[in-house]
């Protein structure tokens, strides 16, 4: 298991433009070769908006972005005509496949904070897809076949616990409160990267908190 600190990220957006952005994973402009992808995660940003701050259209392609609204509320277009608002507790699933553009703003009066993540489909090409679940569940995991991957939601009072799955690798980021992952604590912005994990365990352990836990399949 790796532990990778909230401080440990790497600084990006443009704070003149209202926009504050801190990368898990090398990006942009900031590239470390060891730090490049665990198992199908790519990219994990937490991006901070100000009111009327955000990003224009532009483009992706073969990557699934799944986006966790954690205050605010984010409002998505893209260039398959759809126009959505992502609240807080909505999971929202953009599958670029062979190329899709979208832009992502703040466009209520209130600072946005969403946490992003990238992941690498096993199969590259195919038509853009959009999902968007509204208010998803602890109990009901998210699967992103795709990339071989499933998300799940463990919300937990302090000292309350929960399993986490088996996986070949495993990548929980702490969203809010504090946790332990067997026995070693997260707070917000941290995360733990594991590979082969048995029998783990989170554990709430300062205030209520939220954890998004990717479980990932070997790649191939």
């Amino acid at each position: 298991m790796s532990l990778r600190y909230a401080e440990d990220r790497y600084p990006g957006g443009d704070e003149d433009a209202g926009i504050v952005s801190l990368h898990a994973f090398s990006f942009g402009g900031f590239y470390d070769p060891d730090n490049l992808r665990f198992g199908a995660v790519i990219a994990c940003n937490e991006e901070r908006l100000a009111p009327g701050a955000g990003f224009g259209e532009h483009r992706h392609s073969h990557t699934e972005i799944v986006t966790w609204v954690v205050s605010g509320e984010l409002t998505h277009r893209d260039s398959q005509g759809r126009t959505t608002v992502v609240r807080p507790g909505d999971l929202q699933r953009l599958s670029s496949a062979s190329g899709v553009r979208h832009s992502e703003r703040n466009e209520g009066g209130e600072p946005l904070v969403f946490v992003q993540m990238w992941l690498a489909p096993r199969e590259p090409g195919g038509d853009p897809a959009y999902d968007l679940v509204r208010g998803i569940a602890d109990s009901t995991p998210y699967a992103l076949p795709e990339a071989g991957a499933m998300l799940h939601v463990r919300r937990l009072a302090e000292g309350e616990r929960s399993a986490v799955p088996d996986a070949a690798f495993l990548y929980a980021h702490v969203v809010r409160g504090a946790v332990l992952l067997d026995g070693e604590e997260l707070r917000p912005g941290d995360s733990a990267r594991v590979t082969d994990a048995r029998g783990l365990e989170l554990t709430g352990h300062a205030g209520r908190s939220e954890t998004l836990v990717w479980e990932m399949a070997p790649p191939g």
